[in-house]
């Protein structure tokens, strides 16, 4: 019998009510929403557990825990819940994601005993398109990456990830993890670039999706190919992409400072709707 507020693990017979809070806001949500119409809630197949918070016994909020730890429509009394089991269970993930209000206050709770933190982005606009802009011309050498490119996209997305990140993704396993998820994306036909003479020149992936909303990710133009535009006919053939055979709903976060990649974005088609924030460790 549950009490009048609880957290707990949720499991496989908790899928339903867990979709359909991941389903109230199904952009703000993507990323866990596509894990676990996936993988469920079964922790060795979503590679993390599921917390629920009950409010009079309807399951109200969720917090994914696994390498990332990411609240999801997550009130104060739940995030307080979640900053309470993630202290007892002790730092797991490398970063903290998600909505920037309920990130910030989850991560001011959890600072005193986790910080501190190599890098927090307290302000990371979310944008949002249903449409390509009509007066950006899509890249036609924008193409799906096939499964026998991936010694050429593998470097471009390391580059990416380290510029992004601040650390290579190849530290600690050798980037087995790093390479895998690369050639998960892709073997499922999300990941696109532009090629010339052999390597890559433009680069993005739809990292997360489901049938409502997904989420582009991973926008790179090589070093001395930027300035010429590339990065916005380039986002406007994977938002054609993305548009036509993955959702009618296409997101992305970007960092505040990234004046020139949020004005890209703008002209492609991207509008500002809410905020993320990151705390990398």
């Amino acid at each position: 019998m549950l009490t009048q507020t609880t957290t707990r693990v949720l499991g496989p017979g908790d899928l339903g009510a867990a979709l359909a809070v991941l389903d109230s806001d199904p952009v703000a949500n993507a990323f866990v929403a596509s894990r676990v119409q996936v993988a469920g809630l079964d922790p060795w197949r979503l590679g993390g557990e599921m917390w629920g918070w009950y409010a009079g016994g309807e399951l109200r909020s969720l917090c994914y825990a696994g390498a990332n730890l990411v609240p999801v429509c997550a009130t104060p009394e739940a995030v307080r819940a979640f900053a309470d089991r993630a202290r007892r269970a002790g730092r797991r993930c490398s970063s903290l994601v998600g909505p920037a209000e309920p990130t910030a206050e989850l991560w001011r709770l959890l600072e005193p005993t986790w910080g501190p933190a190599r890098d927090v982005r307290p302000n990371q606009p979310l944008m949002v398109t249903d449409r390509p802009a009509p007066d950006v011309s899509a890249d036609p050498y924008v193409r799906r990456v096939r499964k026998d490119e991936m010694d050429m996209i593998m470097p471009a997305c390391v580059a990416m990830f380290t510029e992004e990140v601040g650390v290579s993704p190849l530290a600690g396993d050798g980037g087995l993890l790093y390479q895998a998820r690369v050639a998960e994306l892709v073997g499922s036909g999300r990941a696109f670039a532009r090629f010339e003479d052999g390597r890559v020149v433009f680069k993005a992936e739809i990292g997360a999706a489901t049938p409502r909303a997904c989420q582009i990710q991973g926008v790179w133009v090589a070093p001395e190919f930027r300035g010429r535009g590339l990065s916005e006919t380039g986002m406007a053939a994977v938002l054609r992409h993305a548009i036509a055979d993955t959702a009618p709903v296409v997101s992305l976060y970007v960092n505040d400072y990234n004046l020139p990649a949020r004005a890209a974005y703008r002209r492609v088609g991207f509008r500002e709707t809410g905020a993320f924030m990151s705390v990398l460790f």
